[in-house]
């Protein structure tokens, strides 16, 4: 019996040991070359695009944090905010950072703090490069190709959508997510209280521990590692003053409007184009939105809309599930019809928040390798039709110029056909009891 190879020593096949790790090395390098060039490319390429996509870290994230740090108001504490409450960590984290790295850059810029930014991307890169190292970790061994093809899926990813890939808050969640979807199977209580950290910086990760929650059979230890991440979090900002605005978040969205970019807002927006609707920024949220008629019963219906949506396609899983089929294969499909149902569903439709599909892409690679060429391919479409809007055409959007009205209802129209074929994907999936009885009949 031959020594591993990790021992230095080849196996007896007349190679050398060099020769022989080769094959499994270099596509391994060409991974984290690719993963340095993604992260250079989005950190940078925000500063020569229009838009400024770097806009929130500097003109939002680095006053509250700075503000916070201060000894001033403390969102989500004295006063209520538009994110959950953990939110404001990663924020504090890079400001922290920030004062360390900022003598050695050049003065602050125009657009605000340089030394926010670097510190912010730094922060967001090392945070990926720990969910990249865990997403990679075995990529020697046999079944290495759907991790290894999982991982360009997340480089190719992150350069197709850009700067926004990294410069939001939603960036922080994306490997804590890789990381609890990585951990579900082995160890569900990590997974869940991963999964419930990311739920309290940004809502969307809950998707996952939903679809989670239905399909798998550690969900006693998800919802207690779930229970308990919550209860310190909450001791916590009872203990902060914070009491008052512990669902701040929850009323603070309810009170948005239609902003331009939604999915929903798209039939409207096209109105622009004859004056029946048009795009005012609403300086409360600091977002573009739409008013008109019809706009107010839009964004009333939506969320009613996106909660009977989550419904259905759980209740779509728990069938196919209770039906033969294998949970493995459904989760990776229902998390990303949950998330695409949230996206499409939800009244503000940032950019940020299309980023949301990759982690349940990356797990769909993972889990079902061959089914998930088509979802691959849409996402990233999606994504590079998402980039084409904000930054590049944005300017052009807020003037409702025709084009620019195009290519967002071209990205809107995908992230439906991405719903429908992770929906239509749950249909499809295989049920054991069917694939029995088609064995005795042949039999």
């Amino acid at each position: 019996m031959s020594l591993p190879d990790r021992a230095g020593i080849a196996p007896s096949t007349g190679r050398s040991a060099t020769s022989a790790a080769a094959p499994s090395t270099v596509p391994l390098v060409a991974l984290w070359l690719g993963f340095v060039v993604a992260h250079v490319y989005a950190a940078t390429v925000g500063w020569f695009l229009p838009a400024l996509a770097m806009g929130d870290t500097v003109y939002v994230y680095e006053p509250w944090s700075r503000t916070a740090l201060e000894g001033g108001a403390i969102v989500g504490i004295t006063e209520s905010w538009v994110y959950p409450q953990l939110a404001l960590v990663p924020m504090l984290i890079a400001q922290g950072f920030s004062q360390l790295i900022h003598p050695l850059i050049a003065g602050p810029y125009a657009v605000g703090s340089a030394s926010y930014v670097v510190a912010w991307a730094i922060l967001v890169t090392v945070l990926d490069a720990i969910g990249f190292a865990a997403l990679l970790r075995g990529a020697r061994a046999r079944r290495s190709r759907s991790r290894r093809r999982a991982a360009w899926f997340w480089v190719l990813a992150l350069t197709a959508l850009g700067p926004i890939a990294m410069f939001r808050i939603d960036a922080i969640t994306v490997p804590l997510a890789v990381l609890g979807g990585l951990w579900l199977f082995a160890r569900p209580a990590i997974a869940g209280a991963l999964f419930t950290i990311g739920a309290w910086i940004k809502i969307w990760p809950g998707a996952l521990f939903v679809a989670a929650l239905a399909l798998l059979r550690g969900r006693i230890r998800m919802i207690a590692s779930a229970a308990i991440v919550t209860f310190v979090v909450v001791l916590g900002l009872v203990l902060l003053g914070g009491s008052a605005n512990l669902l701040g978040f929850l009323s603070q969205m309810s009170g948005r409007g239609l902003q331009i970019e939604a999915v929903g807002a798209t039939p409207l927006l096209w109105l622009t184009q004859i004056g029946v609707t048009r795009i005012e920024y609403d300086r409360q949220i600091l977002t573009f939105q739409l008013a008109g008629p019809g706009v107010d019963l839009v964004a009333a219906l939506l969320t009613p809309l996106m909660v009977l949506g989550v419904l259905a396609v759980v209740a779509l899983g728990l069938w196919k599930l209770r039906a033969g089929a294998s949970a493995r294969r459904l989760l990776p499909a229902t998390a990303l019809a949950l998330v695409a149902v949230l996206i499409a569903g939800n009244k503000v439709g940032s950019p940020q928040f299309q980023v949301w599909m990759l982690v349940p892409v990356v797990l769909w690679l993972l889990f079902d390798g061959p089914r998930a060429r088509v979802p691959v391919v849409l996402v990233l479409v999606d994504f590079v039709l998402t980039q084409l809007v904000y930054p590049v055409a944005y300017d052009h959007l807020l003037r409702a110029e025709l084009f620019a009205v195009v290519l967002l209802s071209a990205r809107n129209i995908l992230v439906v056909a991405i719903c429908v074929v992770a929906i239509r994907a749950i249909v499809r999936t295989p049920v054991r009891r069917a694939v029995h009885r088609i064995e005795t009949r042949r039999s």
